[in-house]
């Protein structure tokens, strides 16, 4: 692993994230890799249900916990709530040795910006999205508009940016005035070659977020009425309750609840297609990259989604999936050809599968990772 740099990286990075890193890939991947380096990784996360352990080691990073406050727990929403969070992480990471901090997301930057001018040390920004994108479904104009001008302020004190993809490469570019790199979201693990599903009945998975734009009440009410097709769906956020009651009236439909990270590539390996149709007027759909069309690759398995957004493109490109219009009817065609197509099925899988081996997974990405943090090194 640290063969793909010059020298061995000998550093103290501090991590910034607001979830817990249980279910974050990203964030365990990347933290991983620079500890395999040489680097002393420290992450300080937000455990807002209180569902982990205050320390714990995972993968040779050591994750700190911060829990909610009493008046975090009163306060109305994260509005609220993040400025307090924000206080916190510095209070944290002011308890820490570092020479550098890596913030990940436009919820952690306040933090990373008071720390780097506190201790005089380098910051990175991992964009793994377009917060203002990602979040102005939810919120007035007024907030929206109000993380844009936080970002455009706070992207002054950064040193280097992250991201995900092409598409929010070329954003950051126009707004920020030094190197911004491209490290995908793609998995470890990698078939050496194709293998066909185990399962006895044709399958779908979605393991996601459970959100109004990602199109799963309309993928429950789809299969429920198609005969020869199961679907496993799991997940968290709001529509959790609405897709665990809708299952629950379809022999055909199975709830995993909310899926531990360690079995998402286990139930990918086991599925026959993958499902991920994002809304299309979604402006953070219209660019992401999302990480279930790598893992589908990696497994050798066909991806659906939407057709004319960022995913669609990567799965038209790679010929690994069907990119369809975004609607029920569309949907349903796009499952009866598979289903009904074994030999349509194992030929986009087996693209996919070329193509996470030659490209779209994380020993590639890594490199790109660790030459980068090679160069901050340098420059210290």
């Amino acid at each position: 692993m640290i063969g793909y740099v010059e020298k061995r990286i000998d550093m103290k990075s501090l991590m910034i994230v607001s979830n817990n890193v249980l279910r974050d890939a990203r964030v365990q991947r990347e933290g991983k890799s620079i500890a395999n380096a040489g680097h002393q990784v420290r992450v300080i996360g937000w455990d807002r249900k209180g569902e982990a352990s205050k320390e714990q080691q995972i993968n040779g990073i050591q994750v700190t916990r911060i829990r909610n406050s009493f008046l975090m727990k009163i306060a109305p929403s994260d509005l609220f709530r993040n400025p307090m969070w924000w206080r916190l992480a510095y209070k944290e990471g002011l308890k820490r040795e570092f020479d550098l901090v890596h913030c990940h997301d436009l919820d952690t930057l306040q933090s990373g910006v008071k720390l780097k001018k506190k201790r005089n040390t380098p910051l990175v920004f991992d964009a793994h999205e377009i917060f203002s994108y990602m979040i102005e479904e939810d919120v007035s104009r007024i907030v929206r508009n109000y993380a844009e001008r936080m970002e455009r302020s706070l992207l002054r004190d950064v040193d280097h940016i992250i991201t995900v993809n092409e598409a929010l490469q070329r954003y950051y570019r126009e707004r920020f005035g030094g190197d911004v790199s491209v490290v995908m979201n793609c998995p470890e693990e990698v078939l050496p070659e194709y293998e066909p599903p185990s399962t006895e009945e044709f399958t779908i998975l979605y393991i996601g977020t459970l959100h109004k734009s990602r199109f799963v009440r309309e993928l429950v009410d789809v299969i429920s009425s198609m005969e020869g097709v199961q679907l496993k769906i799991g997940g968290e956020k709001e529509l959790y309750g609405e897709i665990e009651k809708k299952s629950q009236k379809a022999d055909n439909i199975h709830f995993l609840g909310t899926v531990p990270l360690k079995e998402v590539i286990p139930h990918t390996r086991q599925s026959n297609v993958i499902f991920c149709m994002f809304d299309p007027a979604s402006r953070i759909n219209q660019v992401g990259s999302p990480n279930k069309i790598f893992e589908a690759m990696a497994m050798g398995r066909p991806t659906i989604v939407t057709k004319g957004i960022l995913s669609g493109e990567i799965i038209e490109k790679e010929k690994c999936g069907l990119a369809v219009e975004y609607s029920e009817e569309s949907l349903r065609n796009a499952i009866e050809q598979l289903r009904d197509d074994s030999s349509l099925c194992e030929e986009l899988g087996k693209n996919g599968l070329k193509a996470a081996q030659n490209e779209y997974n994380w020993k590639a990405q890594e490199e790109k990772l660790l030459r980068l943090m090679s160069k901050i090194q340098e420059s210290i």
